[in-house]
């Protein structure tokens, strides 16, 4: 089955949000061996989407789209579905009901237009809304397969994984299992990563294995099939451990994690306590862990020393280091995490000092970034490396090769 996912809504060809839904559906849709070969954006038009839906039943068998199912006089979709399919919209009396539902509870009075969200294609399948009002549709008509979907996020993918891929699935007749898994890494590139790995991607069947690389990181995602999810656990397992073997070093998680939270979980459950000296990054490491909740049990704080008399007078950075060494060295970095850790009194201190840009600094090119991590064992670790890019992206990959590197060591 070939797919085309067709995005309402002017204020997505405005820019005024970002099209996150039609990622969503694609990586969903992969997943059950449904192809999606384009994209399509149009604005609260019904001409103009009448034009679109022509468009798409040329090349394909199914026609998703969000967006439009609102009570406002823009909201067009279902109207204009309807008016090309020759369908009647008629009033679906469970999801009005939700929708009365919903005004008696938070007291409020429910206007006339609301009702027009409870009218659904005639001969549809209901997709309940359970996080909002406007349900979707699921319609088969001669031989396309039409699916609509509300445009919020936090509606659109509850609904999709529980009603509408099990839809697709049915009418695909699949009656496989089937069973994701995504592998974090960082430290390594996308293209390397896959140098690494190409003939397990070229030998690929099942299961599969996708390489994306984002935010300075690359995941696969594993997916499997199988008559029963023991058995395409076990195909799972045996693909991970292939590529384990070659760049294990690197990974650092599964699912939708992230270093900050890995980092977060480990001093958990270790029972230890951090403290951060932040010169270049300038409290831009702490942040990442105090906003995941619970951090207090395990940040004991942080210190900004951007300046070399606050490193001094502060951190208590020896002046002979300054003045030999300099800020941006491997000793100044040790310093820091060591006198982190004791004026804190915590178990581990971490440290970020370096050259973010757009100038050198005392000799040293832009990108120089030291980190220093002070260990429980009262052993010191510096790490050096060598960035590219604007400065905010030095300073934001300075912060991950710092909770890359504290997981190296938790570990």
């Amino acid at each position: 089955m070939n797919a085309e996912i067709i995005a309402v809504g002017s204020e997505l060809l405005l820019g005024q949000i970002a099209n996150t839904n039609a990622q969503f559906l694609s990586k969903q849709l992969a997943e059950v061996g449904v192809n999606v070969y384009y994209h399509t954006v149009v604005g609260d038009n019904p001409e103009r989407l009448k034009q679109s839906i022509k468009l798409a039943e040329a090349r394909a068998d199914l026609l998703i789209f969000t967006g439009g199912l609102g009570p406002t006089k823009d909201d067009l979709t279902k109207e204009t579905i309807a008016s090309v399919l020759g369908r009647k919209l008629v009033m679906d009396e469970e999801a009005l009901h939700s929708i009365e539902e919903y005004f008696h509870k938070v007291n409020r009075i429910m206007t006339e237009n609301n009702k027009k969200q409870a009218l659904v294609l005639e001969g549809c399948d209901v997709l309940p809304n359970r996080f909002g009002m406007a349900p979707g549709m699921f319609l088969t008509s001669k031989e396309h397969h039409y699916m609509l979907l509300p445009g919020p996020p936090k509606e659109m993918q509850p609904m999709f994984i529980h009603f509408g891929r099990p839809a697709i699935m049915k009418e695909l007749k699949i009656q496989e299992i089937i069973e994701s898994r995504v592998l974090r890494f960082f430290g390594i590139g996308e293209s390397q990563l896959e140098t690494e790995i190409t003939d397990l991607i070229d030998a690929q069947t099942n299961p599969t294995i996708a390489p994306l690389a984002a935010d300075y990181e690359v995941t696969l995602r594993l997916t499997a099939k199988h008559q029963t999810l023991g058995e395409a656990t076990l195909l799972l397992d045996e693909v991970e451990q292939q590529i384990m073997g070659r760049v294990g070093e690197y990974f650092y998680g599964y699912g939708e994690t992230s270093l900050a939270r890995e980092v977060m979980s480990l001093l958990q459950e270790k029972g230890l306590t951090l403290a951060a000296a932040e010169s270049l990054t300038g409290g831009m490491f702490s942040q990442s862990l105090t906003k995941i909740s619970g951090a207090s049990k395990v940040v004991k704080g942080g210190i900004v020393c951007y300046t070399n008399d606050v490193k001094e007078h502060v951190l208590k950075v020896a002046p002979s280091t300054l003045e030999k060494e300099g800020a941006v060295s491997k000793q100044c970095s040790k310093e820091l995490a060591e006198n982190s850790k004791q004026l804190l009194n915590a178990d581990i201190g971490i440290s970020f000092t370096g050259v973010a840009g757009p100038d050198s600094l005392e000799g040293k090119p832009v990108g120089t970034v030291y980190i220093g991590i002070s260990l429980p064992t009262n052993e010191t670790k510096t790490f050096v490396v060598k960035l590219a890019g604007s400065r905010e992206a030095i300073r934001e990959r300075s912060v991950r090769y710092g909770l890359y590197y504290l997981i190296r060591e938790l570990l």
